[in-house]
């Protein structure tokens, strides 16, 4: 990937000026201002922030300056990085409660595991979305599964012998971790998140390549802290993804004795309210975590069809599938919308589909 769209991979900046910043710390409300792929600020570059998903403000704001050009382009594959640049197999989800303010653990009446220190009841919801992927004949999956890997760099489509992204089937969640060995960060670099991941994977077992493969782990942090410095007057965004060896990432890349490891930075959503989603579908508390399953699918969609960094399917300008249907409205054939799965029905927001240039909630699964 060039560095301008590696660089294009940052997150929002708030609209405050620079001496308001120092002075308030941490933002009050969300920005006006975007600083995401397809654009770039002047000393706010990130690129290791791939998949990164913009505040609904900042997505409005880039969108009416032209970045909703970006919407019209195919994704492209981009070669693999260490031999990879898709999700092959069948994905698997592990999932992190990383630190000790997440509280006490317990279990409820269905088997997910409960946090006391979880005010929005996000632990739960996770569970119930990784795990209700790829059942209940559900086809949102299906859009990841036209993008593939063995085929030449640069190519738009993928023939029948290419290895396609796996489907879910009978769910993705693979392990739950409660890690509350010592409190999470107030706020993880990147580096600290992708070492969380990789002490994950040795804590499930997943100790070869092989083993993580087709795995990616999602580090959630607790309520009221700022992984990589979200939900401050820096850092406008919501979530994002990357693998352990980027060498860009804050603190530097993460060694890793089990092969390479997928991982995604998922803060406490909730805690940006309708900025990340809050009612973005549903209105009232049907709506309290719709931000919640759209951004946490989200990161999943970017993972599975860009498993390492940009070796997967991007655009010309380094926007992954999610990104370019990110906040793209409500309904209709692309716009997020609620999706049924055995273990509920979860706000989702669409994914690009290469096969109609555009987007879309649903696609037949690619065998």
């Amino acid at each position: 990937m060039s560095p301008t769209s590696r660089r294009a991979r940052v997150r929002a900046l708030t609209g405050l000026s620079a001496l308001a910043l120092a002075a308030a710390g941490f933002a009050a409300a969300p920005a006006a201002q975007a600083d995401q792929p397809g654009s770039e600020f002047a000393g706010q570059s990130h690129p290791y922030r791939h998949g990164v998903v913009p505040t609904k403000e900042s997505a409005e704001h880039a969108n009416a300056n032209s970045a909703a050009a970006t919407r019209t382009s195919n994704l492209r594959y981009g070669g693999g990085v260490d031999g990879i640049g898709v999700t092959t197999g069948a994905p698997k989800v592990y999932v992190v409660f990383w630190g000790s303010q997440w509280g006490t653990a317990g279990t409820d009446a269905n088997g997910y595991t409960t946090l006391t220190g979880d005010p929005s009841g996000e632990a739960v919801r996770a569970q119930q979305l990784y795990k209700g992927l790829g059942t209940n004949n559900e086809t949102w999956s299906g859009v990841m599964t036209q993008y593939c890997q063995g085929v030449a760099t640069g190519a738009t489509s993928c023939g029948s012998t290419a290895a396609h992204v796996g489907y879910p089937t009978g769910g993705a969640l693979a392990g739950v971790w409660v890690d509350n060995s010592a409190a999470a960060p107030g706020q993880a670099t990147g580096n600290q998140i992708a070492n969380e991941a990789i002490k994950a994977a040795g804590h499930f077992g997943n100790t070869t390549s092989a083993a993580n493969r087709n795995v990616q782990y999602v580090v959630l942090s607790p309520t009221g802290t700022h992984p990589d410095g979200f939900n401050t007057s820096s850092g406008n965004f919501c979530a994002w993804h990357d693998w352990n060896g980027d060498t860009t990432l804050t603190g530097g890349a993460a060694t890793s004795p089990y092969g390479d490891i997928a991982f995604s930075n998922d803060p406490y959503v909730t805690d940006m309210g309708t900025s990340c989603g809050q009612n973005y579908v549903n209105s009232g508390n049907a709506g309290l975590l719709d931000g919640v399953t759209m951004v946490f699918g989200h990161e999943y969609a970017e993972t599975v069809t860009d498993q390492n960094p940009a070796g997967g399917w991007t655009d010309s300008t380094g926007y992954e599938n999610a990104d370019k249907c990110a906040w793209k409205g409500v309904g209709g054939t692309g716009g997020s919308q609620n999706v049924a799965f055995a273990t509920g029905s979860f706000a989702m927001q669409g994914t690009w589909s290469n096969a109609v240039s555009g987007c879309q909630i649903s696609h037949a699964i690619v065998p």
